[in-house]
């Protein structure tokens, strides 16, 4: 059991020490990344990435499409949903981590602001790991960790 602490506590370390290196908002709810790629080039490649890695792409949400059937116009925006079989299982298999469901699957957004440039941004899991059970938080900060990778292939 003792173990199992500190096994989770490295791990969160770890996912902390990685947000912080990549985010100049360490303690946000919310991480952004400036990419080295236009919009459609951080996309192409991120997504690459994502499959080369062995997660799936299971949706591709065009926010400046749904808003222009709405009437509104906005700047690109695309949110990649992202999973890890494997990972999601660990949760969704429990019905004890089931409640975790929500944090599933791993978003991450593709934008671009009015100064140009394409910026990357996503939720800042390990922020939240602390107040899951301790299987959940294990799961989610491996998550969070695989998928930073992902973001160091586009981002600055």
């Amino acid at each position: 059991m003792k173990t199992k602490h500190i096994f989770t506590t490295v791990l969160m370390l770890a996912g902390l020490i990685t947000m912080a290196q990549n985010s100049s908002k360490t303690l946000s709810v919310m991480i952004e990344n400036q990419s080295r790629y236009n919009f459609t080039e951080t996309i192409d490649k991120l997504s690459q990435t994502i499959v080369d890695k062995g997660w799936k792409i299971t949706i591709v949400h065009d926010l400046k499409e749904t808003m222009k059937k709405n009437g509104k116009d906005v700047l690109p925006v695309k949110v990649l949903e992202l999973c890890n079989p494997g990972l999601a299982f660990q949760i969704l298999s429990k019905d004890e981590l089931r409640d975790v469901s929500p944090m599933l699957p791993c978003r991450i957004s593709i934008y671009e602001k009015s100064d140009g440039i394409t910026y990357i941004a996503r939720m800042n899991a390990p922020a939240f790991a602390g107040m899951l059970e301790e299987d959940a938080a294990k799961t989610i900060i491996l998550a969070f960790n695989e998928a930073e990778e992902f973001v160091k292939a586009v981002a600055k």
